[in-house]
């Protein structure tokens, strides 16, 4: 996942949208030392949690982690070159009001990358997760999309409409499904 992110940014600031222990952010440091990284997370236990596996990395001055949820970044406006979400997009109880949040703090012309499990992971996505991973960690996978309230690929794909950035557009990468937005400059009409 981080080698895809890096695709859409490899340098500037980036945000990581419930970063829980805040291991996407030490990876991404490792791959691009020179992103700026942030993360927030709705827990104050996953924050602290956070802070602490940065700090035994030795990040603590170079990534930083606040608390806050997808309703309420707490960041100022424009502030990101990329923002990403990994497997928490199903937990928001306003994916639409949520995903505003990120175009308020995602500068123009930037990119938004929301990765989560869907519930209907196409067959030759699980078959490469059997030969990759092994065929219990694939039914385990596949039990798990249907304990959970993971989007159906459709409903996840239309999530972009009725928001801010109007469109999206998803693909798979690895098991999870990726919906992919871009902050578009704003036509002007004179």
């Amino acid at each position: 996942m981080a080698q895809h992110i890096l695709t859409y940014c490899s340098q500037g600031h980036l945000l990581d949208i419930g970063t829980g222990p805040g291991r996407l952010l030490v990876t991404l440091h490792r791959a691009s030392p020179a992103m700026r990284l942030a993360g927030c997370d709705i827990s104050q236990a996953m924050v602290d949690r956070a802070r602490k596996n940065i700090e035994s990395s030795g990040l603590a001055n170079v990534i930083e982690v606040r608390q806050g949820s997808a309703a309420a970044i707490p960041f100022p406006d424009s502030t990101f070159d990329i923002v990403v979400s990994t497997g928490t997009i199903h937990h928001w109880k306003d994916p639409t009001g949520g995903l505003n949040e990120v175009y308020r703090v995602l500068k123009d012309e930037r990119y938004a990358l929301m990765y989560d499990v869907v519930s209907d992971t196409p067959s030759h996505i699980l078959g490469q997760m059997q030969r990759q991973f092994g065929r219990l960690k694939a039914i385990l996978f596949w039990v798990h999309a249907f304990e959970e309230p993971f989007y159906r690929f459709a409903k996840f794909e239309e999530l972009a409409e009725g928001t801010l950035f109007e469109k999206g557009e998803t693909r798979f990468v690895g098991i999870l499904c990726c919906l992919i937005l871009k902050k578009e400059i704003p036509d002007i009409i004179a």
